[in-house]
């Protein structure tokens, strides 16, 4: 599985630190880092910019919704990535994911499906 569109560079305009706790869905536009923990759903507001990165602290508990998600941390919940995702080293995905491009490194781990879903943007010819 190859990773189509590499993002050159993050901007993280909203960190949750590796200290902090939300209880509830959080919605997020530009870049969102999570090195905390969340209880509920991690959801884009925005078609294609949104960049949702997961440290290796970071653990979410909920359902995450983006364009471009990076992990390296827990989430205990389904993801859905309409552009790309990208697993690192010591992730860990409990759910299942939907994915358009994925990347996954050595010692990642996902304990549920992975689901390819072509991009809306892609025209498929015979």
């Amino acid at each position: 599985m190859i990773f189509k569109k590499k993002i050159k560079a993050v901007h993280i305009d909203t960190l949750i630190g590796p200290f902090s706790k939300v209880s509830g869905d959080v919605y997020y536009g530009g870049g969102l880092q999570i090195e905390g923990t969340v209880e509920g759903n991690v959801v884009a507001r925005c078609e294609d910019k949104c960049v949702l990165v997961v440290g290796k602290p970071g653990v979410v508990e909920g359902e995450i919704r983006g364009p471009y998600i990076v992990i390296g941390g827990t989430v205990h919940g389904d993801v859905h990535a309409s552009e790309s995702i990208e697993l690192k080293e010591g992730a860990r995905v409990s759910g299942d994911i939907h994915y358009n491009s994925l990347e996954m490194a050595a010692g990642a781990e996902v304990n549920g499906r992975l689901v390819h879903q072509h991009s809306p943007n892609i025209v498929e010819t015979e």
